[in-house]
């Protein structure tokens, strides 16, 4: 085994009441990528800030191997002290560090170097976040949540940047697609305790299922040993309790083993207050265009969206996808073109602005409005407290004023205040905003179970693919397209990645004016990072698939087997048609790859 670069070992931390870390292990080793997985507010950032050396525990040890070099991307950067991003980024170089990579990572990542820090947009100021831990080449980079405020295609060129270094990873990412494209070694933060399999995010969660499932049974277990042990108190012989001290005390032990049980955090359960329903059609767009000065945001768009869609838009940041939804809903005028809304529509928009809330006001404040305990939800009313407990809030923080809060809570925040409402048309614009996992997972079914249309701003492939129905993207110069399915199937049926709208990161203004928006041919077509990544690895996958058919199929040729063990012959036999399944998948999508590899590479 490989000798760690960083190593935890028995990391204790306490804030108030409840420890949010005891008796944590960190090991990661050259090369190795970890994605670091957990609940918001299980102490996913404050470990790695331990990691990174900025952050003392109250209990532990921190070992870093000599002359490793450590890169930390915070999930806010500061930038005091600085003048401009290229500044920024060279502060970060160490002695000796060529100081070339800082130029070209801000020119990749749509920067130029002159700009003020003070007005960075979010997304701005991530990407020269980014720039400046990248550019020393570091041993070991600690990722803080690198995906947010990022647009599609530069979340897509920092997944090819980082898969192509050999420096150790360890990520906080709520991105799916991300996580499972990049990490190889998964670390579940779960009750102040952590978990580790050698297997990376695409096996997390079924693992994870299942090590919850036995933690319940473990318990069960517990609980009759305990009654049965209860039953013997009461009712043994009074002599027999004198005599057997010992398993008296064991019964205390179990109690009190019982007691310290601290059960996995609780289910949101989200619901959408549904209206009546509209008319069939619900917005109808002919030819709507919009223009600010010179530049065309929106040209001649038209679609009809029908009661049920749901609608995702992508593109990168200063697209207009703000723009294009605001004209969508009737909130902006076109210059040209109609819009015409369905009837009975009743709209609820997800307002993403923070700064919208009051942050010195209460949890239960930002929900009722600051009049009485109870919230309208679907037109009646409901105790804020039950309400808060749906969104997995405590009851202690009922008091807590917004500006505590980190940004998972306030997106849950922002989604218990605008799901409360009824509806029978949702406008989301970018949900997954630092939502954990398993709030995800529940935001999806309620987007899949709500009777209404949606309409959303994402730049989470993951999500995209698993709710929205048609994508809408940009084709550059004010163009923009709808696609049937996912953000999977927009790629397919597109025949290009999004590295081809604009604005384009990694390209200096003059290139970007040079490549207008053309139609689509093979011979600019290139293969994505998903699809080389997908040639690379897919022979491998398909090696072991076989070696499983094969092995499957051995133990059934056991002309025995079937008399013998009728449930382990059912269990191999369906088994094999799952192998056989995946293998066919596997060789129709190597195959139609590498008729694609040869078009492009033919011209």
């Amino acid at each position: 085994m490989a000798p760690p670069l960083i190593q935890l070992k028995d990391i204790a931390l306490t804030f108030g009441g409840t420890p949010l870390l005891t008796g944590v292990e960190l090991t990661v080793a050259a090369e190795e990528r970890v994605c670091l997985i957990g609940r918001n507010g299980s102490g996913k950032s404050t470990l790695l800030k331990i990691a990174a050396g900025l952050m003392e525990p109250d209990r532990g040890e921190r070992f870093v191997q000599p002359g490793a070099t450590i890169r930390y991307l915070p999930q806010e950067p500061d930038f005091s002290g600085v003048a401009t991003t290229l500044a920024y980024v060279e502060a970060g170089l160490g002695p000796g560090d060529d100081p070339y990579p800082a130029h070209y990572l801000l020119q990749q990542l749509g920067l130029t170097g002159d700009e003020d820090p003070a007005s960075l947009s979010g997304g701005e100021a991530r990407r020269a976040a980014l720039a400046r831990v990248l550019a020393p080449s570091p041993d070991i980079l600690l990722l803080d949540e690198p995906t947010n405020h990022l647009d599609l295609t530069t979340i897509e060129w920092l997944e090819a940047e980082l898969g192509s270094r050999r420096c150790a990873l360890v990520l906080i990412s709520h991105d799916r697609r991300f996580l499972s494209n990049l990490s190889r070694i998964t670390v579940w933060l779960d009750r102040g305790q952590a978990r580790r399999i050698e297997r990376g995010f695409s096996a997390f969660e079924a693992w994870r299922d299942e090590v919850l499932a036995e933690e319940e049974r473990d318990q069960h277990k517990l609980d009759r040993k305990i009654v049965a042990e209860e039953h013997w108190l009461r009712y043994g012989v009074s002599g027999r309790r004198k005599r057997n001290v010992k398993r008296l005390a064991g019964l205390h032990d179990l109690r009190q083993q019982r007691r310290s049980y601290r059960g996995a955090a609780g289910k949101a359960t989200l619901t959408a207050s549904s209206g009546e329903k509209s008319g069939a059609l619900v917005i109808e767009a002919k030819g709507i265009s919009k223009s600010y000065d010179a530049r065309t945001v929106v040209r001649e768009f038209s679609i009809r969206v029908q009661r049920g869609d749901r609608v995702g838009i992508v593109g990168p940041n200063g697209a207009g996808k703000t723009t294009l939804i605001n004209l969508l809903t009737g909130a902006l005028a076109p210059d040209s073109g109609t819009v015409r809304l369905g009837a009975n529509i009743d709209m609820t928009t997800l307002d993403q602005r923070r700064e919208a809330l009051d942050p010195h006001a209460t949890l239960a404040e930002a929900l009722t409005g600051g009049r009485g305990d109870h919230v309208m939800v679907d037109g009646k009313p409901k105790h804020v407290m039950s309400y808060l407990k749906d969104f997995l809030f405590t009851q202690e923080q009922a008091r807590t004023p917004l500006e505590v809060l980190s940004g998972g809570e306030r997106g849950r925040l922002m989604l218990a205040r605008a799901l409360a409402k009824t509806s029978n048309l949702l406008v989301l614009d970018e949900p997954t905003n630092d939502l954990d996992l398993e709030t995800l997972d529940v935001l999806e079914e309620l987007l899949g179970d709500y009777q209404g249309t949606v309409i959303l701003i994402s730049h989470d492939r993951d999500f995209l693919d698993r709710v929205v129905t048609s994508v809408i993207a940009p084709e550059g110069d004010g163009v923009w397209v709808e696609y049937a399915g996912g953000y999977s199937d927009m790629l397919a049926q597109r025949g290009a990645d999004l590295r081809r709208e604009a604005p384009k990161v990694a390209a200096p203004a003059k290139e970007a004016r040079d490549t207008r928006p053309q139609p689509p041919t093979a011979a600019k077509r290139r293969l994505n990072f998903n699809e080389k990544h997908a040639l690379e690895t897919l022979p491998k996958t398909m090696a072991a698939l076989e070696e499983t058919i094969a092995g499957h199929q051995a133990k059934l040729a056991d002309p025995s087997l079937y008399a013998r063990d009728r449930k382990a012959f059912d269990e191999i036999s369906a088994a094999l048609v799952d192998a056989q399944t995946k293998l066919h998948a596997a060789e129709e999508k190597w195959l139609a790859l590498e008729i694609l590899r040869e078009e492009l590479e033919n011209g």
